[in-house]
């Protein structure tokens, strides 16, 4: 399903009127960009205002609200509009879609999905209204309000801001701006925490004792995960790219650049610019990603606290993983490693050959691009637009694994065997 939007979105992106110039864009230029607004990742090879045509970029933002929504849920929303019955397969295939707990309710969390996504987006628009109608007129500020609402919800990092006549700039130019930045960041959260945790909030209202441990894992680590990277960043870079700035614009600079990494594709300052630290501190975050069943991508916040509380576990030597007072069955700490492990062997032979084809590129550079790519990310330390056809190659391949999901395209690719019934005698070798 993937596959044949990314298809067909590029043939439409190829097409002289998708292009500004009225030629045909290189079709690999054109996969790249399918790939990366379906996947919902935000790294591109043009300018997106400067390259694509109003239609360009409406082929764009479908994209990204297919990718956002999911692919299952989007042929879900057209069997709804056909009165068509949906199936225990449809529904077995939907709740793995939208990272449900079971089939029981599926097509009612569907609903919901539908409905919660077009409900804060539009209040995102609505928001983005108030500066950029008075910026840019009322057609193009409410185009502009809608493309980035919807770009920021489903954590895709697509931006139109080449209007201001600098390629590339994303939301630098908003560093300062309170409304902008403050919108952007909900719009990412919000997006990248999962329908079933907004589901579960909605259901049990504020009665926090009653919301499933899923939920209460992913409200604590969200939280941490935005507050204490920005500290960092404003410890890293107090006398770097935030010199000069107010404090306020210090704290907005701060805690867009935690937010945006994971897996939103935004910047508000040159990225280009920032130190080491910074750049290791984002790739961490990018790895970690948002929740599972959202927009966003990477390892997942509920994976990467399962493998943490099982270490935890292991060292202390106990043979149960308890998390809030209820314990976790040990299969998800196998499956929880497998995908860090899958994720880590796919984004260093990325990053080894990406660094043999483009010399000219540092480590750090070629290391913060594969992990957006994988991550479906979609920040960028500049490089992208430079890079030769075969790491273009390398990146769509990763941010279409990123998306479909890692475990998923393995599964798929490995032949199923028949299950042995034979036992194998136990034998020990050393660990550590």
């Amino acid at each position: 399903g993937y596959m044949g939007v990314i298809l067909l979105g590029s043939f439409l992106l190829s097409l002289p009127i998708s292009a500004k110039s009225g030629e045909w864009t290189p079709f690999i230029n054109s996969l790249f960009t399918a790939t990366s607004a379906t996947c919902v990742t935000g790294l591109i090879a043009y300018d997106t205002f400067m390259h694509w045509t109003l239609f360009g970029q409406i082929v764009i933002i479908l994209l990204i609200q297919t990718g956002g929504l999911g692919f299952m849920t989007v042929v879900t929303l057209f069997s709804f509009a056909l009165g068509r019955r949906i199936g225990l397969y449809e529904r077995i295939i939907l709740a793995q879609s939208a990272g449900a707990m079971g089939h029981a309710g599926v097509v009612k969390l569907v609903k919901r999905i539908i409905i919660f996504t077009f409900a804060v987006e539009l209040g995102g628009a609505l928001l983005l209204m108030i500066r950029f109608i008075p910026e840019f007129g009322a057609g193009k500020g409410i185009w502009f309000s809608v493309f980035h609402s919807i770009s920021a919800f489903c954590n895709a990092g697509f931006d139109l801001m080449g209007i201001k006549g600098e390629a590339f700039a994303s939301l630098t130019s908003y560093s300062a701006d309170p409304l902008v930045n403050l919108t952007i960041c909900a719009l990412i959260v919000i997006g990248g925490m999962g329908y079933v945790v907004w589901s579960d909030i909605w259901d049990k209202k504020f009665r926090y004792r009653k919301y499933r441990l899923h939920t209460r894992i992913v409200l604590w680590s969200t939280l941490i995960l935005v507050f204490l990277p920005a500290l960092l960043l404003f410890a890293f870079e107090h006398d770097g790219v935030l010199k000069g700035m107010s404090s306020g614009e210090s704290f907005l600079a701060c805690l867009f650049q935690s937010v945006t990494p994971r897996t939103a594709g935004f910047n508000t300052v040159p990225l280009g610019e920032l130190s080491e630290s910074s750049l290791l501190l984002m790739d961490i975050l990018m790895l970690i990603g948002g929740n599972s069943g959202s927009t966003a991508g990477g390892i997942k916040v509920t994976t990467i606290v399962v493998i943490l509380f099982g270490l935890y576990s292991s060292v202390r030597g106990e043979r149960d993983i308890v998390i809030g007072k209820r314990s976790l069955d040990l299969s998800l700490v196998k499956q929880a490693m497998s995908l860090f492990a899958i994720y880590l062997i796919l984004t260093v032979a990325a990053v080894m050959t990406i660094c043999a084809l483009e010399p000219e590129c540092t480590l750090s550079q070629v290391l913060f691009e594969c992990c957006s790519a994988i991550c479906t990310v979609g920040v960028t330390t500049g490089i992208t637009p430079t890079l030769s056809t075969g790491s273009k190659i390398i990146l769509i391949l990763l941010m279409y694994a990123g998306r479909v999901g890692v475990l998923t395209l393995a599964g798929a690719m490995m032949s199923k065997r028949k299950v042995s019934l034979t036992s194998r005698p136990h034998e020990k070798i050393l660990i550590g």
